[in-house]
């Protein structure tokens, strides 16, 4: 029987060594989606016959001396804003389910699918990527793993989901103002937010142009790195990564982090009153070396402006949906975008000016430090339908604070690797480690020392 949490770089061994089948490995994952995705709801589409058949290629080329990749016959699955080749894109809605299946695969799924990854299907999500919560209206709320009572987080639900549940050892997922971090969190995984326009989006649902990130998922370091690299490279039907080298970063991941200079953030993502987030915090900051805290400045201007610039730009792209589709949406993300359609022009330029200012203050911050270690959440996962949380001693919305501390860093685009920080707490929660632009390796040299060296691993569900 296949272990149900193997990593990515065991199977890819064992498949190029001949010492299991792709096929064995993609039954085995298939029957597991099979037994818990009823009780999960993570998977929305399971491509099972060419996922078989895909499997069967790689081990008649491995059996013909052929090359298989460095996935060979690694399973994974994409938020289902990911365009698969014969399924409609739904981006969770449940307007999109009446287009045309997809003509062709994402450019990400090509490329890993080249690497020698096995497609298992699509990944549930919040409605239009709009969601912290992974409470989809048209499709069920995903469920964690650790706690089926409670959120999974959002809006890459399913995406954290499953590869917490071993339903898929890699997965895909998108990050506007947090939604690859807060759900790794939640679900106690590794995710990785690049930097913009590192990856190409050619091929997926947007949500905000200007903010759309897309990244991976996995239960290890060494996972998230394979499938990052395999990702990398310029496409330029995506005008952000047009000409952007590929910089592989696996080979360099057990570098030392002696000499990195590596600070808490303060200010915006102090902790004071919010325990969870304050242990993890505590627990990285020791294992890293990082004994002082720097203010961010400017952090709160940039939530703001991250607020404005993605009700403006979602609700101008939904805006022919809203006049003609209304009582279609969920009423929470068609509220959203309603306040964006009715926001002055103004305030959008505004929003991009602050943005712009913001980023220099951040960029002079990095001239003094090379990493950041920020909290991923502010707790670990609320209960499903759980409306407000209180908040150092306010009654605040769950829906938009789940991403208090993501959306900071979202807004001017920086890389960031989610690390789950096992700390004591009942549910799975995370720290950020957040770099300059463009050295995502620093941010997963660093989690990969988490991993070796402290308390950061992914948690296994009782399942």
């Amino acid at each position: 029987m296949l272990p149900p949490y193997m990593t990515a770089a065991a199977i890819a061994g064992r498949v190029a060594a001949g010492e299991m089948s792709a096929v064995e490995v993609v039954r085995g994952h298939l029957e597991r989606i099979e037994r818990l995705n009823p009780l999960l709801n993570a998977y929305t589409d399971i491509t099972a016959r060419r996922a078989l058949s895909r499997a069967a290629e790689i081990d008649r080329r491995r059996s013909a001396g052929q090359a298989v990749g460095p996935l060979a016959g690694v399973p994974f699955a994409v938020k289902n804003l990911f365009d698969i080749e014969g399924l409609t894109t739904r981006a969770g809605s449940k307007i999109n389910r009446e287009n045309p299946p997809a003509r062709a695969d994402a450019e990400l799924v090509r490329r890993l699918e080249a690497a020698g990854a096995v497609l298992l299907g699509a990944l549930n999500m919040g409605e239009y990527a709009y969601d912290f919560t992974g409470e989809n209206a048209h499709d069920g709320a995903c469920r964690n793993p650790h706690d089926t009572n409670r959120m999974s987080g959002g809006s890459s639900s399913g995406s954290g989901a499953a590869t917490a549940a071993g339903l898929a050892p890699i997965s895909l997922g998108s990050d506007t103002n947090g939604s690859i971090r807060v759900p790794a969190s939640l679900c106690g995984i590794f995710g990785l937010k690049p930097t913009y326009g590192r990856l190409t989006r050619h091929g997926t649902f947007p949500f905000v142009d200007s903010l759309d990130h897309v990244g991976p998922f996995a239960r290890s370091v060494g996972d998230l790195a394979l499938a990052y690299d395999a990702m990398q490279g310029p496409d330029p039907r995506d005008p952000v990564v047009a000409g952007r080298p590929a910089e592989p970063i696996t080979a360099d991941l057990d570098k030392s982090i002696e000499g990195l200079r590596i600070a808490i953030a303060g200010g915006w993502f102090g902790t004071g009153g919010l325990p969870d987030a304050a242990a993890a915090v505590e627990t990285a900051a020791k294992a890293l070396g990082a004994d002082r805290m720097v203010d961010v400045p400017g952090a709160e201007a940039g939530r703001a402006a991250a607020f404005i610039i993605t009700n403006a730009e979602s609700a101008a792209l939904h805006l022919n949906r809203l006049r003609q589709r209304p009582d279609d949406f969920d009423p929470d993300t068609r509220d959203r975008f309603l306040a964006g359609a009715m926001l002055p022009t103004g305030w959008l330029v505004r929003a991009q000016q602050v943005r712009r200012w913001y980023l220099e203050q951040v960029m002079a911050l990095f001239r003094e430090v090379d990493l950041l270690i920020a909290p991923s959440t502010p707790f670990s996962a609320p209960l499903i339908g759980q409306k407000t949380m209180n908040l150092r001693g306010e009654e605040l919305a769950v829906r938009p604070n789940l991403g208090l501390f993501t959306q900071p860093v979202s807004c001017i685009g920086l890389p960031v690797a989610a690390v789950p920080i096992e700390c004591g707490a009942a549910m799975p929660v995370g720290v950020q480690l957040i770099a300059p632009p463009w050295r995502e390796d620093l941010a997963l040299r660093a989690a990969r020392h988490l991993e070796r060296e402290a308390a950061a691993a992914a948690r296994t569900p009782k399942l």
